[in-house]
């Protein structure tokens, strides 16, 4: 496998052939060949090829066939979509073959630096997401996003002033909203895949739970159920709550204090030991959790429930 870093967006441009930015912190790029289809933009290779850049891409293109890999989810190509990546990401390809034409913006973390964009950025969780959950456009939202790509060309292109800046992060602004806005739809569009998403994730903790894990291993973590899903766990989370209303974490926490009103009904268990084969490593943390859900502390709940 041939892998290539790119640290500099010059670099990358040199690579790929595009003509060397305007801005070593920020460009645009847009390519249309003469043939029907490319490559992904290189010639055709043998043998994957794996990209790491240190800095954000957001890439347009109509994809026809191939293979993009992340990590060890495989994502399945189609048409009109819209791909995020956050720095130190790498993503993996091999024969894609994509459109005639496509859309790349590539900016640093320091772009952004005086700007709102620079806090804004880390809300939108869709740059962390694997490439196998890209955005996938419909072709009226394919069109919006072209016509904001176009715009923020126009001023890249456009004779440099102390306005200029503003007007592209603007125009970034709009794009970024424009996204999330499009992934909540495609989360919606997605409900029995979510369903489906969320079943799995039942069943891991639930054969997590069968298997005494909790006790030998601890409370597994969002990034460690994700890992099991094939997902990234941002995506996880926000799938879990498109579907429940709750976040990954509440999910966990319910279970473990649905489990815990079985156990704290055991005469034989006390309410340290229930904690402990629950994965709190603190009895205190653990009827923090159970109270804050249920209202009552696990005594509470022992001396109300219990069969006298």
């Amino acid at each position: 496998m041939t892998h290539h870093t790119f640290n500099s967006i010059s670099g990358f441009h040199n690579h790929f052939g595009l003509p060397e930015p305007e801005n070593p912190l920020f460009s645009i790029a847009h390519r249309v060949f003469s043939n029907e289809t490319v490559n992904c933009d290189t010639a055709p290779l043998e043998e994957p090829v794996s990209i790491t850049a240190n800095f954000y891409t957001i890439g347009l293109k109509n994809i026809i066939s191939g293979e993009l890999i992340y990590g060890r989810t495989k994502y399945d190509c189609s048409k009109g979509t819209l791909l995020f990546t956050a720095p130190e990401q790498t993503i993996t390809y091999k024969d894609l073959v994509a459109s005639s034409e496509s859309y790349h913006i590539a900016f640093h973390k320091d772009y952004l630096n005086g700007s709102v964009l620079l806090d804004k950025i880390k809300q939108y969780n869709y740059f962390n997401y694997y490439v196998n959950e890209a955005l996938h456009l419909s072709p009226k939202e394919e069109e919006l996003m072209k016509s904001i790509f176009k715009s923020i060309q126009l001023e890249y292109h456009n004779n440099q002033d102390e306005f200029s800046k503003e007007i592209i992060l603007s125009h970034l602004d709009t794009l970024l909203k424009y996204a999330d806005r499009f992934y909540k739809r495609q989360f919606l569009n997605r409900e029995d895949i979510n369903k489906a998403l969320f079943s799995r994730f039942t069943y891991i903790l639930e054969t997590y739970y069968d298997d005494n894990h909790f006790e030998k291993k601890g409370i597994p973590s969002v990034e460690f159920l994700a890992e099991q899903l094939g997902v990234s766990h941002r995506y996880m989370s926000d799938t879990i709550k498109a579907e429940t209303g709750k976040t990954a974490i509440d999910q966990i926490n319910l279970f473990l204090v649905d489990r815990a009103k079985n156990l704290l009904l055991s005469p034989n268990m006390s309410i340290s030991e229930t904690a402990y084969k629950l994965g709190f490593e603190y009895p205190q943390y653990f009827s923090r959790i159970f109270k804050k859900k249920e209202g009552i502390s696990p005594k509470e709940y022992r001396e109300k429930f219990s069969v006298n």
